[in-house]
């Protein structure tokens, strides 16, 4: 399927494509960047509701949009029963740290990565908790481990959808429903564009700059009641950071899940995610953010089963991510780059060069913020650059 890689050109050849199939449609929207992510359509930073800017987040005000931050949340996501969201620091890796250094120690770990941030996770419980008891399950990019591996008597830590590598979880089948142990997962590039099995998710955590491409600096949690009973029943033995705490005397510290939060956020972001939560629910809820995301996939499906000069790094279709697009092309390194530099110098796609640890290649978002049209305005593009880049 993939033919040979090419030399670079002759100085006189680039010209003559460049002006031969330069396309003249551009996205009304270039910003194709996996995090921070691209605005939702029709955003404007005028119309935010600014009431709580300059007063303090424990304020009535302030308390209040926090909590309206978790509470829309878990009913936009339909979570069930009994489960919490608060807002936390540090993004979506503050959430994961949080989680990991809070809950894990009791019981075994089965750690599955296939990319740079599950191996983050793996590098933090081995060598900062210095946990022994740690099976790790690891596949190259492109691939998934053998998730049937997973222990229902062990704690599971993974990240739903691999980021850097465009690979995602299938299905939660392989999660047994009478599990022991408690599943934390990463889901901060799932979220709100993909179906999750929460009754599953024990621990899930996502940013608000991902699918909803809100803000960066800010990391929701959400906990079962399973993990609050391990919160409730367990001390770690390790010293604990303040912005780490989620219990006091034993009880799990209930405020953060109804807008007290651990330390001081950014009201104007918390405005920013209320205006995005406001946006799905005024077109249709969770179904139709996962929708837009698979709509944008298949846009690039399409392209790539029609040139074999590209491929996608995902190596089967159902562990293909629909946010997180991660493309290999039959290009030397330096060609790959070549392209992503001339599309941005054209304006029609900043930010979609792989990930600094993942293979060369291109990383295309098509979250649900993404408009399908400008995705297929790209498309030509993609293919001058290619061609432009030989």
């Amino acid at each position: 399927r993939r033919s040979p890689v090419k030399s670079a050109p002759a100085p006189g050849r680039w010209k003559a494509v460049e002006t031969e199939m330069k396309p003249t449609r551009k996205p009304a929207n270039p910003n194709f960047s996996s995090g921070p992510c691209s605005k939702r359509p029709g955003y404007d930073l005028a119309r935010l509701d600014t009431a709580t800017l300059g007063r303090s987040h424990r304020s009535a005000l302030g308390k209040a949009a926090l909590a309206r931050a978790c509470h829309d949340t878990a009913e936009l996501l339909g979570l069930p029963e009994g489960y919490r969201v608060g807002v936390v620091p540090a993004s979506d890796t503050g959430a994961m740290e949080m989680a990991m250094w809070s809950l894990l120690g009791p019981r075994p770990v089965d750690a599955f990565a296939w990319e740079s941030f599950g191996e983050g996770w793996i590098t933090d419980i081995v060598k900062q908790l210095k946990l022994e008891a740690v099976n790790r399950y690891q596949a190259p990019y492109g691939q998934l481990p053998d998730l049937g591996r997973a222990n229902p008597a062990h704690d599971i830590v993974f990240t739903w959808n691999g980021t850097t590598s465009g690979v995602k979880v299938p299905n939660g089948d392989w999660i047994s429903a009478e599990r022991e142990g408690l599943t934390l997962c990463d889901a901060t590039s799932a979220v709100f564009a993909m179906e999750l099995p929460w009754d599953k998710l024990d621990v899930a955590t996502f940013s608000w700059q991902k699918v909803l491409g809100g803000e960066g600096a800010h990391g929701m949690l959400v906990l079962s009641p399973r993990a609050v009973t391990r919160l409730e029943s367990y001390r770690p033995p390790w010293p604990l950071p303040k912005i780490f705490r989620l219990t006091k005397n034993g009880e799990l510290i209930e405020g953060i899940f109804h807008g007290e939060t651990i330390n001081t956020p950014s009201m104007l972001c918390v405005a920013d995610y209320l205006d995005a939560l406001d946006w799905v629910r005024a077109i249709g809820g969770v179904r139709e953010t996962i929708a837009r995301s698979n709509r944008n996939l298949a846009v690039l499906e399409r392209f790539v089963a029609a040139n074999d000069w590209i491929a996608f790094l995902a190596a089967s279709p159902e562990i293909r991510s629909n946010t997180s697009v991660c493309l290999t092309v039959d290009l030397p390194e330096s060609g790959v780059k070549a392209m992503a530099r001339l599309l941005e110098a054209e304006g029609v796609a900043y930010d979609i060069g792989a990930y600094r640890d993942a293979p060369a290649g291109l990383r295309i978002w098509c979250g649900a913020s993404i408009e399908t049209e400008d995705l297929e305005a790209l498309l030509p593009w993609l293919d001058w650059a290619y061609r432009a880049s030989r």
